[in-house]
């Protein structure tokens, strides 16, 4: 059989189930649509319901309070740039989706990463699959998201926090597996529980290299919204695409401008809770 043939039933076996699933399973994956949605719509509504101005404020004042009063006025000052740009309902919109996404990515990743440093052949055996999920274009995990889920932010949801795992999946467990030998060492000569010494001794030192996967999985995240903007997913991914659509160079350097505004306010706030979480502060 020449590979052409093979590649041709391969593509075949692919259609059929996922055909299979969409008409066996839809019911599962309209309940998993709705939940998307209802979720990324509360995290909408509390960002957005507010006026842009008490948001702005609140933000900055988070600023503040984790980095510096020059980060919090200028993550003020960075937001009212938004609002006046006319996007500050596609700014939150993207907003959140990033925060939906990597708390629904989050939630399946930490304890993926805690049980893998845990367990040498655990890790060993998740290594490929996230090599695999990270070397994939991004786009790839939009096609079947729009088959099973439709156009719109459950799409990107779902694509989105595929992306986003791997970074708190691997630094999570270089954390835990890397608790020094000699605080082990105490904690069962103290006669600590595993539990004892997860809580007490291997979470608290791996805390800074969790942090650091939590921020890198807010970047990916949002690198990954920005490209759903094509499936309709809201926000400034896609005031962008339809910038391009209609050659609209004004609307797509506001766009361009916001989603920088966005990325740095989202990197200093997690990167100020890193660092007071790593001083114990």
């Amino acid at each position: 059989m020449d590979p052409a043939t093979i590649a041709s039933n391969f593509d075949r076996i692919v259609d059929d189930a996922l055909f299979w699933v969409t008409d066996h399973a839809a019911f599962l994956f309209d309940g998993l649509r709705l939940g998307f949605e209802g979720f990324y719509g509360a995290a909408f509504w509390a960002l957005g319901g507010s006026p842009w101005y008490v948001t702005m404020i609140l933000l900055g004042l988070a600023g503040w309070r984790l980095i510096g009063a020059g980060a919090g006025l200028a993550i003020a000052a960075g937001l009212a740039v938004c609002a006046f740009m006319g996007l500050w309902s596609e700014t939150m919109s993207t907003f959140a989706l990033v925060l939906s996404a990597t708390f629904l990515a989050l939630l399946v990743a930490l304890p993926i990463g805690i049980l893998a440093g845990f367990n040498p052949l655990l890790n060993r055996a998740v290594e490929p699959v996230l090599d695999l999920i990270q070397t994939m274009p991004p786009y790839i995990y939009l096609l079947p998201a729009i088959a099973l889920l439709g156009f719109g932010p459950a799409t990107a949801l779902a694509a989105t926090l595929i992306v986003a795992m791997p970074p708190a999946i691997r630094l999570t467990a270089l954390g835990i597996s890397r608790t020094p030998a000699e605080f082990l060492e105490l904690g069962k000569s103290l006669g600590m529980r595993r539990g004892q010494m997860f809580l007490k001794i291997r979470l608290p030192f791996a805390v800074p290299s969790i942090m650091a996967g939590i921020n890198q999985t807010l970047m990916m995240a949002f690198g990954m919204v920005v490209i759903a903007g094509i499936v309709g997913s809201g926000g400034l991914g896609q005031t962008i695409y339809d910038a391009i659509r209609t050659l609209d160079i004004a609307k797509s350097i506001d766009a361009a401008i916001a989603i920088v505004i966005l990325t740095m306010v989202i990197d200093r706030l997690t990167q100020g809770m890193a660092q007071r979480k790593g001083s114990g502060a």
